[in-house]
């Protein structure tokens, strides 16, 4: 198994807006993907993003207001299917640290190499939407090649 992990820190900003921007639509929506359906805030719950190149369905799996994010993947490109998501944050200062896993890819292929870098361009875009108001949600997020 193979593992994404990735850290940020978010200045300006209370661990309950963070995790407010990981549990509704309108926060995802804000960061993510403008095509957004379905709340994040019950466990059971499927959120639905949408992409110009397809799209995922995660189940909520498991939520501890306001510093633990799980979900599953239950549909979408068979190498995501069964892996999970984890957002995981704390107070540091003048800084809400978030450590993002996405775990258990079979392998670690070039699809997966791809992810990696946009779970951190959709990170920093969560981080602008928590810092400046704005951030960069497909369809207007970074391209980084005919993926998307």
């Amino acid at each position: 198994m193979a593992d994404i992990l990735h850290r940020i820190g978010i200045k300006s900003s209370s661990i309950d807006d963070v995790y407010r921007a990981l549990t509704t639509r309108e926060g995802l929506a804000g960061w993510w993907t403008s095509n957004t359906k379905g709340e994040g805030d019950q466990v059971g719950n499927i959120i639905e993003f949408r992409f110009g190149a397809g799209g995922f369905d995660m189940k909520v799996t498991d939520l501890n207001a306001p510093d633990h994010v799980e979900w599953t993947v239950a549909a979408g490109p068979d190498e995501w299917v069964g892996t999970t998501v984890i957002w995981d944050l704390k107070q540091d200062g003048d800084y809400i640290i978030v450590l993002f896993k996405h775990l258990n890819w079979k392998e670690p292929i070039e699809f997966m190499h791809h992810c990696s870098t946009k779970w951190a361009i959709f990170l920093m875009s969560l981080k602008s939407l928590l810092e400046t108001g704005r951030g960069t949600p497909d369809p207007n997020d970074v391209k980084i090649d005919n993926w998307n």
